[in-house]
């Protein structure tokens, strides 16, 4: 089955109302679609239909994060508090910049510090005083909350706004035209729609779909950047070269091979310095990618995975919690997407 056939009887199956998706490596994209709508008996997907990224932001904002690196900003053993004294006197004070971006900080997961804290500057008070799991460096646990902080970091080492620096950093030179936080209303339509949302009392479409950041302004380390098919692929191109993007250099070759190293196989989840890497059971990224692919998912139906031995990248973008969250159909549908995008992928290359 090809990819095209995959993501079409899922829609079927209304695992998602929309989706569009990308395949290819170093030289460009090599084949892409999109198919549905962007909403149940909305209008149809098209290429520059805005994606709520989710999750995937996490590795761009980790992106910039090795920028700052690269250029000695930032060194990934710099503890929190050497950047956000707020947080001196807590146990989160000697995190390091290393732990928050390889989810080994001891962090809980997913908190809905929203539910009690609906203002920012309380959310982020809130973020302070969550107990730590587990001792640093000991468990890999998937934590935007580290990542939340990892984005006030960013933004204090750069002294720039957290939105600037991602763009003056990644998806300006990496020709990413359309992606951004804070979609204008203008822009809101072309969204693909996300949840039917209890809390905000309406479908969320332009706006962001995670409450955490929703509460923080929209502009948050852990999700909030919206983009299209086109900015995603050309990221995957620009990490297939090694971080040399359209418009300019994103990381340094060494950087980005320092970033997606693997770092906790001591640990039962291969995590890379804001990356997931591909584990043996169960990854998102289908089982024909090898050891050296790296990639992240979004809650909301996003995802893009590389893999630089193969000169691979592909894109996969759905608003699978449209109209709800509850359904978990979009797990398989990974895996057997992303094993037909790579094995079209290269059989292409052979046919050429």
């Amino acid at each position: 089955m090809t990819p095209e056939t995959h993501l079409a009887r899922a829609l079927r199956e209304r695992t998602f109302s929309g989706a569009a998706w990308a395949y290819g490596g170093s030289t460009g994209t090599a084949a892409s679609g999109t198919l549905g709508t962007l909403s149940w008996g909305g209008d149809p997907v098209r290429e520059d239909t805005l994606w709520d990224l989710a999750s995937v932001t996490k590795p761009i904002v980790g992106l910039a994060v090795m920028a700052l690196v690269e250029s000695g900003e930032l060194t990934l053993d710099d503890p929190v508090a050497a950047h956000l004294p707020e947080y001196a006197g807590t146990d989160k004070a000697e995190l390091t910049v290393f732990q928050l971006l390889t989810h080994t900080s001891g962090l809980p997961g997913q908190e809905p510090l929203w539910r009690r804290h609906g203002i920012r500057e309380e959310l982020l008070a809130a973020l302070g005083r969550l107990p730590l799991r587990c001792p640093p460096g000991t468990a890999v646990e998937y934590s935007s909350a580290g990542f939340i902080l990892l984005g006030l970091i960013a933004e204090r080492a750069a002294g720039t706004p957290l939105d600037v620096l991602v763009r003056e950093r990644v998806t300006e030179p990496a020709g990413m035209a359309t992606t951004r936080y804070l979609l204008p209303k203008t822009h809101r339509r072309r969204a693909a729609a996300t949840e039917e949302c209890p809390w905000r009392g309406r479908v969320v479409q332009g706006t962001v779909h995670d409450e955490n950041a929703e509460v923080l302004g929209g502009i948050a380390g852990h999700a909030g950047l919206f983009g299209a098919l086109p900015d995603l692929a050309a990221l995957g191109e620009t990490l297939c070269r090694g971080g040399r993007g359209r418009r300019g250099r994103v990381l340094g070759e060494r950087t980005l091979a320092v970033m997606t190293e693997p770092r906790t196989d001591h640990l039962p989840l291969r995590r890379s310095l804001a990356w997931q890497g591909r584990d043996p059971h169960h990854c998102s990224g289908g089982d024909l990618l090898t050891p050296a692919a790296y990639g992240h998912t979004g809650f909301t139906g996003t995802s893009l995975w590389v893999d630089p031995e193969l000169d691979v990248f592909v894109v996969l973008l759905t608003n699978r919690v449209h109209p709800v969250r509850t359904s978990d159909a979009i797990t398989r549908l990974r895996r057997v997407f992303h094993n037909a995008a790579v094995t079209a992928c290269l059989a292409g290359r052979s046919a050429s």
